[in-house]
This record gives structure tokens, C-alpha cells and sequence, in this order.
């Protein structure tokens, strides 16, 4: 993997983390380097979408301060059981697509535990193909790998016990009303918080990989959201102060209890806990399957966590993949 742009400059950006005005001086006094070269590299940050403030006089500081992931602050929040599941963490401070990475480490046999982060991905991917945006430490994106034996069928409601591991998480920060939304993705008063993406790897009928992507919003900058398709939040705005190391403890530590008990428990674990935070449940609402589209109620999920529509008076699964769901009264 070719080295990111934004690792050269991972030193300027830790002293600018805390958000306080530096000289210069002092910058290229810690940095072991000239003021024209700190200039250069501030230069860089703000390409980057990093806004820089200047004083005259007094120095530079980025606005807001940054809260940037650190393995070593996430595996000390992480119980000795989460972490005897953890194969590798890394993370990354720009790469294009998580999933990308870990899938091609999957297929290559050598990604199972294998989780990556990054503080920004280029070319983040969301179910149907749409994009995910992640501006640098902005949110959590990461993606783990994990291999499973007998076959993608031991694999069906796994994306939505992974919606309960991330309402877990969430939970231990008293997030208020966070709700699942079927198939893939976190809600959080009524709107998008987080998405979660499942791509295979390997032999579907036996030995099969599974790379389970997550992207959370954690402080999304308005602009960006206004190109979100659908109502979103993040946790900023409902939940200020939590450490996205802390949060990313908590979820590796829910995630990968699921990833590791699912092979033996299956959805059945998952399917009362999933349907007590179904954000429409019993509600009127449309699904979508490409060009196609139903009407009904929605009374839940099965035991493999297939969608029942209840179509005129009768009911109706519909599986993952490309169906999504909307409620009507909402227009979302």
C-alpha cells in the first residue's frame, strides 16, 4: 500500500490537535524544521479541507482543535477479552476505500481480525453504490475482516446484528434514541447516523471471508451533509464530547463479540434486540427493489432477517441486497 500524503504530516497535526494558537517558531522548533517548511505544511493541511487560522503576530491553529484516532488510546480502553479477538488495528490517515484495503487482505487469506480505520477515505463506498463521506476525523470508518466456515448461509442477519453491536456501543454514551433501520443502517432521532456495509470474500459454499464496514458521523460539516440523499445527524449535535477513541473501543468490543458468537447463535441472538430498536416498526412503508417498488406495513423481521411487509393482508419477505426502505408519512 502506498504511503498516504497525510502520514509526513501526522506530527503538525497532533501538536495542532488541541486546537490552541502556535507560533512558527515553535512549531519548527518540534518539528525539527525551518518556519518556511511549517508554512508549507500548513499549506498542505488546508488543501486538505484542514482549516488553519492565522493570527498575525501570534501563530496558527486549526479551528475547533482535532480528535484524532490513536491505536495505542483504543486498545487501552479495550477489555483483554475484546482485544484477544483482534487480529491487527491499524490506522490510516487517508486511504480510499477501508473496505478496499481489507477486502484485498481477505482475499489474499491473511485478513481475518484485521481491522483498519482511517481518518479520511477518498473513495468511501456505501450499499447500491452509493458514496460515503468521510472528511478527515470528521467520523469512524472502519472496516474489519473476518473469516467464517460452512458457507454465506451462516452469514444471513449478520448486517443487522451489526446494527445492534453499533445501538450497544452507543448506548454505553447514552446516546438517546438510537433506532435500527432495515437492512443496513443507525439511526439516531429520526435520522442517519450511521451506515453499515457487508462485502464477501472467497468460496460462498464453504470457507467464505465477510469485510464488515461501519461509517459514523461524528462531526460532519454542514456543507458536506447537504449532498446526503437523506435526513442525517451526527453525534456532535446530540451527544458532544465523546472521544472517538473511546467510541471506537466500544464498538471493536461489540463488534467483534458478534462477529465471533455468530457462527454458533446466528440471528436468533439478535432478532428481539433488533426488533425493540426497528425504527418503523408497524409503520406504513414502501421498499424498493430497483425500478420496482411495494407498499405495506412493516411487521418486522424473520429469523434471517428478512423484511415482513404485510401487503393486503398478507405477508411478504424481502431479503438484503439491493432493497431499500422508506416511510411513506416521512416522504424519507
Amino acid at each position: 500500500m502506498s504511503k498516504s500524503p497525510l502520514a509526513s504530516l501526522r506530527p503538525l497535526l497532533e501538536l495542532l490537535a488541541d486546537g490552541e494558537l502556535h507560533s512558527g517558531e515553535s512549531l519548527g522548533a518540534a518539528l525539527g524544521v525551518s518556519r518556511a517548511a511549517v508554512w508549507k505544511q500548513l499549506h498542505k493541511l488546508e488543501q486538505l479541507g484542514l482549516p488553519v487560522e492565522s493570527e498575525k503576530g501570534r501563530g496558527y491553529r486549526l479551528q475547533g482543535g482535532l480528535d484524532l484516532l490513536s491505536p495505542d488510546e483504543i486498545l487501552s480502553r479495550m477489555s483483554a477479552s475484546g482485544k484477544s479477538l483482534l487480529g491487527e488495528l491499524q490506522v490510516l490517515e487517508q486511504v480510499d476505500s477501508t473496505n478496499a484495503r481489507v477486502l484485498e487482505c481477505m482475499d489474499a487469506g491473511t485478513g481475518h481480525g484485521l481491522v483498519m480505520l482511517a481518518e479520511q477515505q477518498t473513495a468511501g463506498r456505501g450499499r447500491r453504490g452509493r458514496q460515503w463521506l468521510s472528511p478527515f476525523a470528521a467520523g469512524i470508518t472502519l472496516s474489519i475482516g473476518w473469516q467464517f466456515q460452512g458457507g454465506v448461509q451462516l452469514l444471513e442477519g449478520l448486517s443487522l446484528a451489526v446494527g445492534v453491536a453499533l445501538a450497544r456501543a452507543l448506548d454505553r454514551f447514552d446516546v438517546p434514541d438510537v433506532r435500527l433501520k432495515w437492512p443496513n443502517d443507525v439511526w439516531c432521532q429520526g435520522r442517519k447516523l450511521a451506515g453499515v456495509l457487508l462485502e464477501l470474500s472467497g468460496d460462498l459454499t464453504d470457507r467464505c471471508g465477510v469485510v464488515v464496514g461501519v461509517g459514523l458521523n461524528v462531526g460532519l460539516p454542514e456543507e458536506l451533509g447537504q449532498s446526503i440523499g437523506q435526513p442525517w445527524i451526527d453525534l456532535t449535535s446530540v451527544r458532544p464530547g465523546v472521544i472517538r477513541n473511546q467510541l471506537t473501543a466500544a464498538m471493536l468490543e461489540e463488534l467483534l463479540a458478534v462477529l465471533d458468537e455468530y457462527p454458533r447463535s446466528g440471528f436468533g441472538a439478535y432478532r428481539a434486540a433488533w426488533s425493540r430498536l426497528d425504527q418503523f416498526a408497524g409503520r406504513e412503508v414502501t421498499v424498493h427493489t430497483g425500478p420496482r417498488e411495494w407498499h405495506g406495513f412493516n411487521r418486522g423481521v424473520d429469523e434471517s432477517g428478512a423484511l415482513l411487509l404485510e401487503i393486503d393482508g398478507e405477508l411478504r419477505r424481502f431479503h438484503g441486497g439491493e432493497v431499500s426502505l422508506r416511510g411513506r408519512e416521512l416522504g424519507q
